[in-house]
């Protein structure tokens, strides 16, 4: 007798339906680290592409918290694989790393 927690047969387009926000909000945050990795403000006068890269730094944070809490629902945790859990933390640290310390 199958208990309340197992997944229905179709678990594979659940996971599609899942996984269309995270990649949403993944995208975003991947292309903010994207840009801070690519930025390059090494000139000690340059204050605005430090504090843009900043700002941009802390936006990408905020959108890799996001789809962590997401993935931490119980819908996803039980239909979604544990590879989604590395994303939003590769990408925080990423956007934490390269925000925080600009050049």
């Amino acid at each position: 007798m199958p208990s309340s927690m197992d997944l229905p047969e179709d678990r594979g387009c659940l996971q599609w339906v899942l996984g269309v926000p995270l990649v949403l909000v993944h995208l975003p945050a991947l292309y903010l680290c994207t840009l801070l990795l690519a930025a390059d403000p090494i000139a000690a006068e340059d204050h605005r592409a430090r504090d843009e890269a900043l700002s941009m730094g802390v936006v990408a944070l905020c959108l890799c918290f996001a789809g962590l809490f997401l993935s931490l629902l119980p819908v996803y945790r039980r239909t979604m694989n544990r590879w989604w859990y590395a994303l939003p933390l590769t990408l925080g640290t990423v956007a934490y790393l390269c925000g925080a310390s600009p050049g």
